[in-house]
């Protein structure tokens, strides 16, 4: 039996797909162990244990960025991280360890350097995080989602998509998505979501410009998230939720989408072929301009910078694009051709190549 390390969490962009690829591991090989390092602070801590998977935590140790008392302290913390991590794969016997990038994974990256065990990583973004550029050098195994990511050894293997996008049928998922929201079949259907906790620039600039869209000869579905309530104007054909637990069949009944550009959307807007018109949230470390160049390149989507996204905007230039179809399906033709549906299978192949393969960590 094999035991498998995956280490990773902080936000769902990292706890995603590292649970997508636990699931299609655990199916290839039932009988394996598959433990997940993670902190008790991160998404992780709830989402981990309701999959059925145990999480072993250790201390949430942020890199440095400036000199302080953090940085001094940094050191021996690094050192104290290092060395537990060591004693659970020691313990638990591990034979691989697999990051997907946060705070726990770069000790996890470099105990297993000292184990000398076989080290595999994955990269959501197409600008990498400092745990994965140090466990890049590390290792030969690893998996990136974006064709643009410059990272040591990176191979593209996709998003690992959870089960519901990466499995979908578009028609009969279309038809169940237009009766679970109350849609019209005869007009395309403008999808607009800034994710679970919402986007309030696209929120309000779209809220004030239904009457726009609406008149381009689309309908509105717009899922607005908690942090950034709207108030629906009761205009037919403006279909507002706050919430959606059915992200796959919002999907399936859009023909183009207005979004932000964090991984995970990106691909699974690829994955079913949905061009789309790209908010960019600027905080971070501008990651999600980075993650739309792909599909700004091959001609799948725009990139509309956060602060340019104004109701002018919505009311005049995005009417446009709407009443061009042609070019519409001309984008949704090259967003598919870019898309990955089979990521978790790729990165599970990589999981699988490092465990057999004699080449473990990089010295």
């Amino acid at each position: 039996m094999t035991t498998y390390l995956f280490a990773g969490g902080g936000t769902a962009g990292h706890v995603n797909p590292l649970l997508a690829t636990a699931d299609r591991l655990r199916e290839r090989e039932p009988d394996a162990e598959i433990l997940v390092l993670g902190t008790a602070e991160g998404l992780e801590a709830r989402l981990v244990p309701e999959r059925g998977y145990e999480l072993l935590t250790i201390p949430r140790l942020p890199f440095p960025r400036r000199p302080n008392r953090a940085a001094i302290e940094f050191p021996s913390k690094w050192r104290s991280s290092v060395a537990l991590v060591r004693g659970i794969l020691h313990d638990r016997h591990v034979d691989v360890v697999v990051g997907f990038g946060g705070y726990a994974s770069a000790p996890a990256y470099r105990a297993a350097q000292l184990e000398k065990l076989p080290l595999v990583l994955h990269e959501q973004n197409a600008k990498p995080g400092i745990a994965n550029r140090f466990g890049a050098r590390l290792t030969h195994f690893v998996g990136v989602t974006f064709a643009s990511t410059s990272l040591a050894h990176g191979a593209v293997v996709g998003l690992p998509l959870r089960r519901e996008i990466e499995q979908l049928e578009l028609a009969p998922a279309r038809a169940e998505g237009r009766a679970l929201f109350d849609l019209d079949h005869r007009i395309p259907t403008l999808l607009v979501t800034g994710g679970s906790t919402g986007a309030k620039r696209i929120n309000d600039s779209v809220s004030t410009s239904v009457a726009a869209l609406l008149g381009s000869g689309w309908q509105v579905l717009h899922i607005t998230g908690s942090r950034s309530p709207v108030v629906d104007p009761g205009m037919a054909g403006y279909h507002l939720f706050e919430y959606c637990d059915r992200m796959d069949l919002a999907f399936a009944v859009a023909e183009l989408a207005v979004s932000r550009a964090g991984a995970g959307t990106l691909a699974e807007l690829a994955a079913l072929g949905i061009p789309a018109v790209l908010v960019p949230y600027t905080a971070g470390n501008g990651e999600q301009a980075y993650n739309a160049r792909d599909a700004v390149h091959a001609g799948a989507a725009i990139v509309v910078t956060d602060e340019s996204f104004t109701p002018e905007y919505v009311q005049t230039r995005l009417p446009t694009l709407l009443r061009d179809r042609a070019r519409i399906a001309d984008m949704a033709a090259r967003m598919a051709s870019i898309g990955v549906r089979d990521g978790a299978d790729k990165m599970v192949d990589l999981v699988i190549a490092a465990r057999d393969s004699r080449v473990t960590t990089l010295s």
